[in-house]
């Protein structure tokens, strides 16, 4: 397990990955000898960004405000990819993140950064009550995509295993302890490809479409004498005041109140209307701007895993980073590790 430490801290896992068909391509434990296969990057050097602490073969952010950054090739086209990492934010975060980086092998290591384009970025982020998700974002013809479901992180000081499986069939899942928090197809649940369908553009609703579910009855008459019943009538209780001088004052008149037999403005009441076609819609037709991808899962160019991220308070713990073509070695390494003390750490 390693801490990072510092302000703003830079690093990148660097390991040449040639193994496309076993179930392990990259496992770091952070034993000894785990800083030999990290590269430091230069990226804000001299904001002090590079400070990393092993504490019981675990990786530390320490320090205060940070960003993060550490820099496996992998993915094959009849298996499954799987990344899995654990982190624990004994700190007790209040805004950051916890989430790490895929970037292919066309990167200068040592300027790996915030800016540095990436394949893939998943894990917990954290801020104040309004964001607690896990971020699932994939980069597509050079465009970040974000999942467009929300996938909760949790938020307490304990270690939690987080695990992105791509299938072949472009098919995913998310989760978060060994238990699935999503799934789904990557083509719905991001923007990656443009819609298969799109409204067409040149339809017209037709002249005669009716869009009104009700309309007035039209065999309903309005009765006789309707239209002379005054709203408002002179008050049958009111009397004149006896003081009343008529040649002063004029004609006493009676003031007026609210007619009891009044019903206001006459409508016919409302029928179903037969001819109701309801809300017209612009037929769908193919789009011809889709093109389906059948790799769409694929990322042929990772090579390296990176940590760049933003933390107000430093302290969270990274272990057991995975990258495997076997969804049930990963999950069979967070029971070896995580789930003997999920409990107590």
């Amino acid at each position: 397990m390693v801490k990072l430490n510092s302000k703003l801290i830079s690093m990148i896992l660097f390991a040449l990955v040639v193994i496309v068909s076993a179930e392990v391509i990259f496992e770091e434990r952070f034993d000894d000898g785990w800083d030999k296969q990290w590269v430091k990057s230069d990226w804000k050097k001299d904001d002090n960004m590079h400070r990393w602490k092993l504490v019981s073969k675990l990786v530390k952010t320490t320090d205060s405000t940070l960003y993060q950054p550490n820099s496996p090739s992998s993915a094959t086209r009849t298996r499954p990819f799987v990344f899995q990492f654990s982190v624990k934010h004994e700190q007790k975060l209040d805004c950051g993140g916890g989430y790490m980086k895929f970037l292919s092998g066309d990167i200068d290591q040592k300027l790996f950064g915030g800016d540095t384009p990436y394949s893939i970025m998943f894990g917990p982020d954290k801020c104040g009550d309004n964001t607690k998700i896990v971020h699932a974002i994939l980069t597509y013809n050079g465009k970040n995509h974000l999942i467009k479901k929300e996938v909760p992180c949790e938020t307490d000081q304990l270690t939690h295993v987080y695990t992105f499986i791509l299938r072949p069939d472009a098919t995913y899942s998310i989760l978060i302890d060994n238990v699935e928090k999503q799934t789904g197809s990557l083509s719905s649940d991001w923007d990656l490809l443009p819609p298969k369908k799109i409204k067409d553009p040149s339809a017209k609703k037709p002249d005669d479409w009716d869009e009104k579910k009700y309309i007035p009855d039209p065999e309903e008459t309005k009765p006789a004498g309707y239209d002379d019943i005054p709203k408002e009538i002179p008050d049958a209780d009111a009397k004149k005041p006896e003081d009343w001088d008529d040649e002063k004052n004029g004609e006493w008149i009676a003031p007026t109140i609210l007619n009891p037999e009044y019903k206001g403005v006459w409508k016919p009441k409302k029928i179903k209307n037969p001819n109701y076609k309801g809300k017209w819609k612009a037929p769908m037709i193919d789009n011809p701007e889709f093109k389906d991808d059948p790799e769409l899962y694929f990322f042929p160019k990772l090579k390296y895993v990176g940590v760049e991220l933003w933390q107000v308070k430093s302290g969270s713990l990274f272990d057991n980073v995975l990258v495997s073509d076997d969804p049930e070695y990963a999950k069979k390494l967070a029971e070896e590790t995580w789930g003997k003390h999920k409990d107590v750490c």
